[in-house]
């Protein structure tokens, strides 16, 4: 049985590791969101918003991660499994920052393909700022499309789940898988 890959992706603030904390506690296997742990090791080496003064790094840090993310999923036994994010985020992320990339990148994305795309829209009643979120909810706004345009562009089709209750979005995603 091959394990279905299903990515759930959005902008700041739209909900995404709330959703992916409640699918794992229901018992789906998750793959857990990596750019934290980039951002908070940066920190240790004293550089306060990687993203920013290195994008290209920083995103080679979160491709490698994912990368390794995807290959640990083809020893997942279970019938579903969750990602928050995708490869595909990487190079959207660094669309929306007007960065150039190498090719490499897309050939990532072009090569590991996921199964289903789920995308969470900006949510503007649960967005909140921190030390790793610094975009205003009108830039998480803008980063919802280049995701959603991003993920199309690697021919994938994405499905939008609506503003609900956590428990709502993960049934409107598990009826759609």
């Amino acid at each position: 049985m091959k394990t279905k890959r299903i990515v759930i992706t959005g902008g700041p603030s739209s909900g995404k590791t709330s959703l992916i904390k409640y699918l794992e506690n229901e018992g789906y296997q998750v793959m857990h969101e990596i750019s934290r742990d980039v951002i908070l090791e940066a920190k240790k080496e004293g550089i306060d918003q990687l993203f920013l003064d290195n994008p290209i790094l920083f995103s080679e840090k979160l491709l490698e991660g994912r990368l390794k993310q995807f290959h640990e999923g083809e020893n997942c036994a279970a019938p579903i499994l969750f990602y928050d994010r995708g490869m595909p985020d990487v190079t959207a992320y660094m669309d929306y920052l007007g960065t150039h990339y190498s090719e490499n990148f897309n050939k990532a994305c072009l090569q590991y393909k996921y199964d289903e795309i789920f995308v969470l829209p900006p949510w503007e009643e649960i967005y909140e700022q921190d030390n790793e979120r610094y975009e205003s909810f009108e830039q998480a706004e803008k980063i919802f499309h280049f995701l959603k345009n991003g993920y199309e562009n690697y021919g994938y089709k994405v499905i939008e789940v609506p503003v609900g209750s956590i428990k709502e979005r993960v049934d409107f995603i598990l009826k759609k898988i």
